[in-house]
C-alpha cells in the first residue's frame, strides 16, 4: 500500500488514460462519420492520440519501481519471477485474444489466408506493452549494475528513434512470419509496433528513475518543475516544427522524431497535473484510481462490450454503427465508463476479499476458454 500511495501521481495517469481510452473507442466505433470533420473532432483526435503514449508511458514507469526489490530472487527464478513473468504474458495473450477473428481453432488454420486471420498478427498496443516490459524484464536479470541497466534505456531509446524511420520502410514479412514481421512496422495493419511506440515505454521507465531518485533527495517538486518546463519546451518545439515554419522538408519523415518528443512533452505535463492533483486533494478513493488498478480488466472489457459478438454473430458496433451524434456518443461513453468502474470496483473487492479463489477463478476460466478454443 505504501508503494502505491507513494506513487499516486502514476496511478492517477494510468486511470486517466484508460477512461479517456473509453471514450476513443466509443466514439470511433458510433460516431457519425460527417462529424469527424469538424473542428472539434481533430482536436479531440489529437487529445485522443495522446492516450497510447501515456499507456506506455505509465506501464514503463511502473515497472521501474517495482522492479527495483527482490532483484535476487528474480535471478535466482523464485516466486517473484514467474509472477512478473505471468503477468507480462498475460498482456500479451489478451493483446492476441482481442483481435481473434473467431473463437475456433480449426476454423482459424483452414482459413490462415484470408485477411481476418492476417489481421491477428497486427500488433496493437497491448502486445507492444507486453513486449516492451518483457525487455525491460530480460535486461533488467541479464544487467546487474544499476547504473549501467539506466544507460542501457537510454542508448535502447536513441538507437530506437533513430532506426524506425529506416525500419517503417522494409517489408519483414517478406523474410519472416508476420508474426515477427508486424513488430516492426504499420505495412501490414499494426497499429502500435514496437518502432518506435516502444520508446514511450522505455521514457516512462527513465522518468521512473529520476523521479525516484528525486523523491530520495527530498527534491520531488523541483523535479516536476523541471519536467514541467522541458515538457511545455518540448510540446510547443514540435508544435512549430509540424507547422513548417523552419523545416518543412523535414515533417513528412515517418515515424517523425519530433512526433514522439512533442507527445512525450504533453506526457510530462499530464504527469505534473496529476502529481499536483495528488498533493492538493484526497484521492486515494477516487474512481480514478479504482480504474487504475484494474486497467487490464476495464482494457480487455470494455472491448469486449463494444466489439464482442454476442448478438446472433454481430457486435453491438456492427448493429448499431456510426450513427450517433455528439450527444449520443457522449452519453453512451458516460454510461460504459460507470459500468466499467462498477466492475472495476467489485472486481477489485473480489480480490481483497477473496484473493485465492479470485486468483483460482480466472485461471479456471482461462483453461476452459483455451479447450473451448482447441475443441471448436
Amino acid at each position: 500500500m505504501k508503494e502505491k500511495v507513494r506513487y499516486i501521481s502514476a496511478d492517477l495517469l494510468r486511470g486517466l488514460v484508460i477512461i479517456i481510452m473509453i471514450e476513443v473507442h466509443v466514439f470511433n466505433a458510433f460516431l457519425i462519420p460527417e462529424l469527424r470533420q469538424t473542428g472539434w473532432f481533430s482536436v479531440l483526435n489529437f487529445i485522443n492520440g495522446l492516450v497510447a503514449p501515456s499507456f506506455l508511458f505509465v506501464s514503463g514507469f511502473a515497472f521501474q519501481v517495482s522492479s527495483g526489490s527482490k532483484l535476487d530472487e528474480m535471478r535466482k527464478f523464485g516466486k517473484v519471477f514467474w509472477k512478473k513473468a505471468q503477468r507480462i504474458f498475460q498482456i500479451i495473450i489478451i493483446g492476441y485474444a482481442l483481435h481473434l477473428p473467431f473463437f475456433s481453432f480449426s476454423r482459424f488454420l483452414n482459413e490462415a489466408a484470408s485477411p481476418l486471420v492476417q489481421n491477428f498478427f497486427a500488433i496493437d498496443i497491448l502486445q507492444c506493452i507486453g513486449f516492451g516490459l518483457l525487455y525491460l524484464f530480460l535486461f533488467r536479470l541479464l544487467i546487474k549494475s544499476n547504473k549501467v541497466y539506466h544507460y542501457f534505456l537510454i542508448v535502447s531509446l536513441i538507437v530506437i528513434l533513430i532506426l524506425s524511420p529506416f525500419l517503417w520502410k522494409i517489408d519483414f514479412n517478406h523474410y519472416v512470419h508476420p508474426s515477427i514481421g508486424n513488430y516492426f512496422n504499420t505495412l501490414h495493419g499494426s497499429l502500435f509496433p514496437v518502432f518506435p511506440w516502444i520508446n514511450f515505454l522505455l521514457a516512462g521507465s527513465i522518468f521512473a528513475k529520476y523521479f525516484v531518485d528525486a523523491r530520495g533527495r527530498n527534491e520531488e517538486k523541483k523535479f516536476i518543475k523541471i519536467s514541467t518546463v522541458v515538457g511545455i519546451i518540448t510540446l510547443l518545439a514540435g508544435h512549430l516544427f509540424f507547422a513548417g515554419l523552419f523545416f518543412p522538408q523535414f515533417t513528412s519523415i515517418s515515424p517523425n522524431p519530433i512526433f514522439y518528443f512533442e507527445r512525450l512533452g504533453y506526457i510530462f505535463i499530464l504527469f505534473s497535473i496529476c502529481w499536483i492533483v495528488d498533493k492538493k486533494f484526497d484521492v486515494k478513493k477516487s474512481f480514478v484510481l479504482d480504474a487504475s488498478r484494474e486497467s487490464l480488466l476495464i482494457y480487455w472489457l470494455h472491448l469486449v462490450v463494444i466489439f464482442g459478438l454476442f448478438w446472433s454473430g454481430k457486435s453491438l458496433a456492427s448493429l448499431i454503427g456510426m450513427t450517433m451524434n455528439v450527444v449520443e456518443a457522449v452519453a453512451a461513453t458516460i454510461l460504459l465508463i460507470i459500468l466499467m468502474i462498477i466492475a472495476a470496483k467489485f472486481w477489485g473487492w473480489i480480490k481483497k476479499k477473496y484473493p485465492k479463489y479470485s486468483s483460482m477463478f480466472v485461471k479456471v476460466a482461462v483453461a476452459v476458454l483455451v479447450i473451448m478454443f482447441f475443441i471448436s
